[in-house]
């Protein structure tokens, strides 16, 4: 039987710190959606593709909307149509298929020499746009949840990072608000704040 779908982010991760970031991390989910629609512009019955969706996405915070999933790996458990994809090389979707293109803490996983055609799928096949990815200049890195690991060199980064929530060693390049800006050119680039840090940047194409 596949896992139920979760959403907390942090349901796999370990430690104290874990357990803690797990409800921030829902309650700053719930405030980043409830924006979604006055940026976006879309009705509530827009077509929308949630891109990098793991288990559940955006369907955690919209369970009757029509979206589709869709990731690069199967995912047995996601309640939806799904569709098996590497977005880095090609969605098998027409130009402007769907009224939004969402994606969530996805492209600061992708290597930097691959977001660039990563980009340029996502803003084919949406007419509007909404991407949200972890800010570089916010101190506490958001996978390991461990202070200033993504400022570190790799040499250091990846010792430091085992130590971490996360547990196993990924090598995560978070982004600055000029390179989210650059790769989705034509788009409101929206800070999302804890305070007076920015905490993820948001890369917005309104629909109209």
């Amino acid at each position: 039987m596949p896992p139920r779908p979760t959403t907390d982010v942090y349901a796999t991760a370990r430690g104290p710190l874990a357990d803690l970031a797990g409800p921030i991390a829902a309650r700053l989910r719930a405030r980043r959606h409830a924006q979604m629609f006055r940026l976006t512009g879309i009705p509530a019955d827009a077509r929308v593709l949630d891109v990098g969706c793991g288990t559940l996405g955006l369907r955690a915070q919209e369970p009757e909307m029509d979206i589709t999933g869709t990731d690069l790996v199967d995912r047995p458990s996601y309640p939806g149509p799904f569709v098996k994809a590497d977005a880095t090389v090609h969605l098998p979707f027409e130009d402007g298929a769907f009224d939004l293109v969402y994606s969530s803490s996805v492209v600061e996983h992708i290597p930097p020499g691959q977001r660039a055609a990563f980009a340029r799928e996502l803003l084919r096949v949406g007419r509007a746009l909404y991407v949200q990815t972890p800010a570089y200049s916010f101190p506490l890195e958001p996978h390991a949840l461990l202070p200033f690991a993504h400022w570190l060199p790799v040499a250091v980064r990846e010792p430091y990072w085992r130590l971490g929530a996360q547990g196993h060693w990924e090598d995560v390049h978070l982004l600055r608000r000029r390179e989210i800006a650059t790769l989705f050119p034509g788009t409101t680039i929206v800070p999302e704040r804890v305070g007076p840090l920015t905490k993820s940047w948001i890369a917005v194409r309104a629909a109209g």
